[in-house]
C-alpha cells in the first residue's frame, strides 16, 4: 500500500503532492526528502531509503523526483512499476513531454487522476483513478484518457459511464469495445540497443542486447493476435513437430517482461505470444540477449601513441560489419583526449570531426555510414606544457553512438504476427527493426 504520491523538482520543492492516509503529511515528507536524500546524495546511490518507519521509494525523470512513501512492508517492485505507469500516463497526456511547466499548467488534471474526485461527485465510486486509497487501480493511459481529459471529464451520460467502468474492471480492462477503423493496420517496431565492451586488439570482453517490441494498432472490434519470434525453444518444438518450414537463426531470450495483455500462460506452453492489444501505441515486451551478438561497428586496432610530453599521434578506423545493402545513420565516434590538449589537427576520409573541450574528445560525426565499409581518421594533438609533475592520462575509451534500420545485432526475427477477429477482415502488417548503441566503447 502507498501512503503518499509526490512529484518534486531537483532541489527537492513539491510540485504535486497526494497522500492516502490521515497520519502522513506531504510537507514533512519533503522536508525529509530534502535532508535525508538529497543532500545527502543517497539518491545518486540507491533508489529505496527507509527513515525511521518510513520507506522512501523514487525515480527520477529528467529534473524531477517522483516518490512514493509507504508505512508498511509493501511490496516494492510492484511500487516502482506504478511510478514508471504514472510517467507513461502523464506524458501520454501531456504529448510526450513531462516537465515542471507542464505540470503547473496541468495541476488538476495531476491531481483528477491521483484522485478521482470528478467521477465521484457522478455518483461513480468505483476508483477510476490512478491510485485507490494507496492502492494501484487503472494505469492504462489509453482508457483513462477515455473519460478524463485535461478539460476535466468527458460529457459521458450515466449508463456510457456505467459501461466504460465495467469494460474497465473486466478481462480486458485496457482496450473498449466497439473500435471501428476504415483501414485496419499494425506496426511494429523491434529497437535493440547493443551494449558492448572491446579491447585494444577488438576482442569482445562483454555484451548484451536489451531490446523492446513496440507496438502501433488501428484495428476494429476486439482482436485476438499471435505473435512469434525465432526463440530457439519454439524452433525446437516445431522441429519436434515437422511444423516448422523456413530455418531461422536460433537465438537464446534470457529475460522477458510482458504487456499486461499477454496470455502468460499460452507463452509458458509453446511460446506463442497471444493478447488482444490496446488500442493505440503501447509497449509489448522487453527483452535481454547475451549470447552470439554481432557488433555493428568495429575498431581496427585504434592508436593513440605518444610522440611526446606534448603530442599525440591518433589513428582510428571504423568498420560496419552488416550488410551493404544496409546503412549506419547519425555514427558518432568520441575519441577521448587528455585534459591539457591545446588544439588538434584532424583529417577524416568521410564526415566531419572537431575537438570540443566541455567533453575533452575529438567527435567524429558521420550521417550515412554504408554497410562493409570502413572510415579512417589520423589527428595529431598538441597538449599543453606544465612545469607541474602531471597525473598520467588514464586513457578513457573510445565510445560510438549509432542507429542501424533493419539490422538486429542479436539476431532476432519476427517470424509471424497474425490477428484473428470474427469479422475476419485483413489486416496490414508492418514490421521494422532499428539497432541503436547503448554503452558502446572500445579501449586504446
Amino acid at each position: 500500500m502507498i501512503s503518499a504520491v509526490l512529484i518534486l523538482n531537483a532541489r527537492g520543492h513539491v510540485l504535486i503532492s497526494r497522500a492516502y492516509r490521515d497520519d502522513v503529511d506531504p510537507r514533512s515528507i519533503a522536508s525529509a526528502f530534502r535532508s535525508q536524500i538529497i543532500a545527502t546524495k543517497v539518491s545518486d546511490r540507491s533508489p529505496v531509503k527507509t527513515v525511521g518507519s518510513v520507506s522512501f521509494m523514487f525515480v527520477r525523470y529528467e529534473e524531477m523526483f517522483l516518490l512514493a512513501v509507504t508505512k508498511l512492508n509493501s511490496n516494492a517492485s510492484l511500487v516502482f512499476e506504478f511510478l514508471y505507469k504514472l510517467i507513461e500516463i502523464l506524458k501520454a497526456y501531456f504529448d510526450g513531454k513531462l516537465t515542471e511547466e507542464s505540470l503547473r499548467e496541468n495541476f488538476s488534471l495531476v491531481y483528477e487522476l491521483l484522485d478521482g474526485k470528478i467521477v465521484r461527485a457522478f455518483g461513480a465510486d468505483t476508483g477510476l483513478e490512478i491510485v485507490d486509497f494507496g492502492y494501484p487501480q487503472n494505469c492504462e493511459a489509453q482508457v483513462l484518457k477515455s473519460i478524463i481529459t485535461q478539460g476535466g471529464m468527458k460529457d459521458v451520460k450515466p449508463h456510457e459511464l456505467s459501461q466504460r467502468l465495467k469494460e474497465m474492471t473486466g478481462a480486458v480492462s485496457w482496450r473498449k469495445d466497439g473500435l471501428k477503423y476504415r483501414k485496419n493496420e499494425v506496426f511494429l517496431d523491434v529497437v535493440e540497443s547493443v551494449n558492448m565492451l572491446m579491447s585494444a586488439k577488438g576482442s569482445v570482453l562483454s555484451s548484451d542486447v536489451s531490446g523492446k517490441i513496440l507496438m502501433k494498432c488501428y484495428l476494429s472490434g476486439m482482436p485476438e493476435c499471435k505473435f512469434g519470434l525465432n526463440d530457439k525453444l519454439m524452433l525446437a518444438a516445431e522441429k519436434r513437430k515437422g511444423s516448422g518450414r523456413k530455418s531461422y537463426k536460433e537465438i537464446d531470450i534470457d529475460d522477458t517482461n510482458f504487456h499486461q495483455c499477454v496470455k502468460l500462460g499460452n507463452y509458458e506452453q509453446d511460446r506463442t505470444i497471444s493478447f488482444t492489444p490496446p488500442d493505440g501505441e503501447f509497449e509489448l515486451m522487453r527483452y535481454r540477449i547475451t549470447d552470439n551478438i554481432v557488433p555493428p561497428f568495429r575498431l581496427l586496432s585504434p592508436i593513440v601513441r605518444e610522440v611526446s610530453k606534448t603530442r599525440l599521434e591518433v589513428q582510428v578506423t571504423v568498420r560496419s560489419v552488416f550488410n551493404n545493402r544496409l546503412f549506419g545513420k547519425n555514427v558518432v565516434v568520441k575519441i577521448p583526449c587528455p585534459k591539457n590538449t591545446a588544439k588538434c589537427k584532424i583529417h577524416v576520409a568521410s564526415g566531419k570531426a572537431k575537438y570540443k573541450a566541455e567533453t575533452s574528445a575529438m567527435h567524429w560525426s558521420i550521417k550515412r555510414f554504408p554497410g562493409d565499409t570502413e572510415f579512417s581518421l589520423s589527428a595529431e594533438v598538441e597538449l599543453i606544457s606544465s612545469t607541474l609533475e602531471a597525473k598520467k592520462w588514464s586513457r578513457p575509451p573510445i565510445s560510438l553512438e549509432f542507429q542501424v534500420p533493419m539490422f538486429t545485432a542479436s539476431g532476432l526475427h519476427v517470424r509471424f504476427l497474425k490477428v484473428y477477429e470474427k469479422s475476419n477482415y485483413q489486416a496490414i502488417k508492418w514490421v521494422r527493426y532499428v539497432t541503436q548503441a547503448g554503452s558502446y566503447e572500445n579501449r586504446i
